[in-house]
């Protein structure tokens, strides 16, 4: 598959799905009891507990899909990621309610909410390639998007329900690309890039001042100081690179880039502001089966492996991988694909007719001291780059 193939299938996605079986049964049971024990109830309120905090942790079940509202004004609380649906899957079902190109918010205590002021995106097959990007910070408590009416960015405080609007037009046109945006955690930032490369530029805004800034585009935005001064990209593809720009708002210029040996995986910059976490994929001799190599720490600036080790803990069969945001200082979140090996390749093709179908995906947490990981949730998606979690600008 060439690359430009691969960039057409990266633009697809999810929302959960619904069966109400289980419930139903829960439910019929519950009713059909006619008395409790002391013990039995102190039980139940155990579990209740329990099943409450789990909900807090993990995406919403099959249920919550059934309850899917737009988001309201204000008073909405942190988000634990978002996700995109199309509604013709070439096999299993798709979400409730559906709609094509549209981002679903999914807070962490499981309320599902539709995003109907950002632009919806289209797949090739629907008469165009438009991507339509979405950002959430790093605390899940402002998302950014297109707006469809505004003709530009919206920056929304979730709790508030407070509306920045960028500062400049962003022409439509130049969504026809596969895009990023990265929000600083205070909300103020905002950098919007797009791979390939094309004429127009990719730009950060700074909401606060009002101001905008050129940058080049082809990269994706990977760490942003927290006062907005230096700027970290990282590229993917046709080789893998990463580039600081030091003083954005007072001095012209690009800034410098380094070229890496071997192709990686990017995670966002690391808590210390120097350091990015790779994977590299690892191929058997037929360039089928790949699995996750080592994990390794590079200097954002110098391109110096700092340390390389072995990633311990997770499921067996893992063929995909896409680092997102830090956790904490020693941990950064990896979100896993395994698809079998005798996968057929034209299942993994763009379809005239049809959208990708939908996949489970599950997250780990990576301590890049020890290489241990520990599994945080699964999430349902299309693919990689139409699920974006708080602190990190989708796949990178």
């Amino acid at each position: 598959m060439t690359w430009l193939r691969d960039v057409l299938v990266d633009l697809a996605e999810d929302s959960p799905q619904v069966d109400l079986a289980e419930r139903t049964i829960m439910i019929r049971n519950r009713r059909r009891r006619t008395a409790i024990s002391l013990v039995a109830a102190a039980m139940v309120v155990v579990t209740a507990l329990g099943a409450t905090l789990a909900a807090r942790l993990l995406p919403p079940g099959p249920d919550d899909a059934a309850s899917v509202t737009d988001l309201p004004a204000k008073g909405v609380g942190p988000l634990s990621h978002a996700v995109k649906t199309y509604c013709t899957p070439k096999s299993g079902p798709a979400p409730e309610d559906c709609r094509d190109g549209e981002w679903r918010l999914v807070t962490r205590g499981g309320k599902t909410y539709r995003l109907p002021d950002a632009l919806p995106s289209l797949l090739p097959r629907r008469m165009g390639l438009r991507d339509s990007p979405v950002a959430i910070s790093r605390d899940g408590g402002k998302i950014a998007y297109y707006g469809a009416k505004e003709g530009t960015f919206v920056v929304r405080d979730l709790t508030s329900g407070t509306r920045t609007t960028a500062s400049a037009k962003v022409p439509k046109d130049w969504l026809y690309s596969m895009t990023r945006l990265m929000l600083s955690d205070d909300g103020r930032f905002l950098v919007f890039m797009k791979n390939p490369i094309f004429k127009d530029p990719g730009l950060i805004f700074d909401l606060r001042a009002r101001a905008v800034r050129e940058l080049p585009n082809g990269w994706v935005p990977a760490g942003l100081s927290p006062d907005g001064g230096t700027l970290t990209l990282s590229q993917y593809a046709p080789r893998s690179m990463l580039r600081t720009i030091p003083d954005l708002w007072t001095t012209p210029g690009d800034g410098t880039s380094v070229k890496l040996p071997q192709d990686y995986h990017f995670s966002p910059l690391a808590p210390d502001g120097r350091s990015v976490a790779v994977i590299e994929n690892v191929f058997a001799s037929d360039h089928s089966c790949p699995r996750p190599g080592d994990l390794a720490l590079l200097d954002s600036r110098t391109g110096e492996k700092l340390r390389s080790l072995s990633v311990r803990g997770m499921d067996a069969g893992v063929t995909s991988v896409s680092l997102r945001a830090w956790l904490g200082p020693e941990e950064v979140t990896v979100l896993t694909e395994s698809v079998p090996c005798n996968t057929k390749a034209e299942d993994q093709e763009p379809d005239e007719d049809y959208d990708p179908p939908y996949r489970t995906m599950t997250a780990y947490a990576v301590n890049v001291v020890t290489g241990q990981a520990r599994k945080l949730t699964t999430y349902t998606a299309q693919d990689f780059r139409q699920i974006v979690l708080p602190g990190a600008p989708g796949k990178l």
